[in-house]
């Protein structure tokens, strides 16, 4: 009965030892495939989400200060108009 307990428990053992190594070369993988991604991505010359976003807040600024400045031209050239 002991010797079953025995063969049992190395069992055990070497299952739980093979379930720590499937698990490590899971996450070696998955740190590999992420690493081939994101080289991929950067050759391809991809934005990244901040960056992207960065872009956009700049593009509506800008877009803000002209219509300022295009209010401060007509109302300029209107001043000017009226004085000529």
């Amino acid at each position: 009965m002991t010797a079953n307990n025995r063969f049992i428990d190395d069992l055990s053992k070497l299952m739980t030892n093979a379930m720590g190594v499937a698990q490590g070369a899971k996450d070696e993988a998955q740190t590999a495939f992420n690493g081939w991604i994101d080289r991929w991505l950067a050759d391809r010359d991809f934005v990244t989400r901040e960056e992207f976003e960065a872009v956009r807040e700049m593009a509506i600024k800008a877009r803000s200060e002209n219509a300022e400045l295009r209010a401060r031209l007509d109302a300029l050239e209107g001043k000017a108009a009226d004085q000529g």
